[in-house]
């Protein structure tokens, strides 16, 4: 726990009891802050008072007498529209902020030249927080992993002078975030996402950018370039006299890490320096892991340490659980877990990793369904198609992919396993990765995942051997 000694003596409102919330309130308390705290879910206002935390129902606060709202990140700062205590917030003149300042102010005040390694992006920023704290664990650093992954930011380590501190930052915490100032802030990349919360991409963008822009002065800020969005933030921190180093996996850069047919190449002072290749590493596959790595790569070095400490770290990562998770092999069949793939973009990212694809799909259908399949039909053994999704995707499918209506996901994955190992093809993989989301079946994308990986194990042999050893 971080106790919040930026606000000693002062009274703080936290609105949002979930993990976050609750984390931030006692926080505060421990850091000598008088607390309200409330929430628009009775069930989270009785547990939070019968956990000790002062609730009170700001509606009926005394706003002049409130020095912050803390919001927790997944109640609307600005879209739709503004959430009612943020109206009464504003109307009396009360910041707004979130934990993820309160962090940095802490930092500022404990350990201001501390390591912050603050990361964003549409996508992959799990994965690349994930690897940045594996590589620093693995070469023997201080290093502490929270923010929009794992664990909530203020119950870290507090900031000390050595101590890594790897968060992972999404668009909402960082709106409420005015002070962010990494010393390595990576930014990967921006797709359509979230524009329920920010109303326009133009907008969704410049919060990202944030993150950016407070690079401290003798930081760095690490940024994927291969959309437009993204190209653009590097190009405005160059003229703004940061130091960017540029990350891609289409095209070369001059001064930054790009990966080219699954090698990383440092460029620097105008000569392009090969580091290492990432063949071998399962959980690394694809180009987008390419991005991932070659930002992680980035930050490292920036950091100080050496390429074989950073290719041996690698070597070693485990992925994400739902990531593109290697389950298990079972003869010559690999079988895959990539359950977070709750939309068309991210299965095909998936599908571009792996040939011989045995592709379990469907689910919740999201706005859009798969859209152009073209490219990545070439990918396609086989589809097995589940949940409410299975109609409509088949129809997508149905003049370019063989596929089979299997309705449930043991269903498909009996199919899957079993087609894989006959099908005398080099390398078969049984991909779950179901471009929906899984309320239709399952109560969230983690279930779905442990339920496949569950039924994947149950096939293993206890002598190791499968179908088609």
């Amino acid at each position: 726990m971080i106790p919040i000694a930026s606000f000693a003596g002062k009274t703080v409102a936290v609105f949002g009891l979930a993990r976050t919330g609750g984390a931030t309130a006692r926080a505060l308390m421990q850091g000598g802050a008088a607390v309200i705290a409330f929430d628009d879910n009775g069930v989270r206002v009785e547990e939070a008072r019968a956990q000790g935390l002062p609730v009170q129902d700001l509606r009926k606060a005394d706003w002049g007498a409130i020095d912050a709202l803390v919001l927790s990140p997944g109640v609307p700062l600005t879209h739709p529209q503004p959430h009612w205590t943020v109206d009464l917030a504003h109307h009396a003149g009360v910041p707004v902020i979130g934990d993820l300042e309160l962090f940095c102010m802490e930092r500022r005040r404990l350990a201001p030249s501390s390591p912050l390694i603050a990361i964003t992006g549409t996508n992959g920023k799990s994965t690349t927080t994930a690897l940045i704290a594996h590589l620093l664990a693995e070469a023997g650093a201080d290093a502490a992993m929270g923010g929009n992954i794992g664990e909530a930011i203020l119950t870290l380590p507090p900031p000390a002078p050595a101590r890594h501190h790897v968060l992972e930052c999404s668009s909402f915490q960082i709106d409420l975030a005015p002070g962010i100032d990494p010393f390595v802030g990576i930014h990967l990349n921006l797709t359509p996402d979230h524009l329920d919360r920010h109303g326009t991409m133009e907008n969704y963008a410049a919060v990202k950018e944030r993150l950016i822009t407070g690079v401290q002065e003798n930081g760095t800020a690490i940024v994927g370039v291969d959309d437009s969005y993204s190209a653009a933030i590097a190009d405005r921190a160059d003229r703004a006299g940061k130091h960017v180093l540029r990350v891609s996996v289409r095209n070369p850069v001059t001064e930054g890490v790009t990966w080219a047919g699954g090698q990383l190449i440092l460029s620097q002072a105008g000569a392009d320096t090969p580091l290492f290749g990432l063949d071998g590493i399962e959980t690394l596959r694809g180009a987008h892991n390419g991005q991932n790595a070659a930002a992680a790569a980035a930050a490292m070095l920036t950091l100080g340490f050496s390429t074989d400490t950073i290719e041996r770290g690698m070597r070693g990562f485990k992925g994400l659980a739902h990531r593109m998770e290697p389950v298990a092999r079972i003869g010559r069949v690999r079988f895959v877990n990539d359950s977070k793939a709750t939309n068309a973009e991210s299965a095909k990212r998936a599908l571009r990793s792996y040939g011989n694809v045995f592709w379990i799909a469907g689910g919740l259908p999201k706005e859009g369904g798969l859209g152009d399949m073209t490219d990545f039909l070439p990918h396609i053994a086989k589809a097995y198609l589940i949940g409410e999704a299975a109609e409509d995707f088949a129809l997508t499918l149905k003049d370019g992919a063989s596929f089979t209506i299997s309705k449930t996901l043991d269903v498909a994955l009996g199919e899957a396993a079993r087609d894989a190992a006959s099908s005398g093809l080099p390398e078969p993989t049984v991909l779950l990765s179901p471009a929906c989301a899984s309320f239709d079946q399952f109560k969230d994308f983690e279930a779905r995942g442990d339920a496949f990986r569950s039924m994947v194990l149950a096939l293993v042999p206890e002598n190791g051997a499968g179908p088609g050893a």
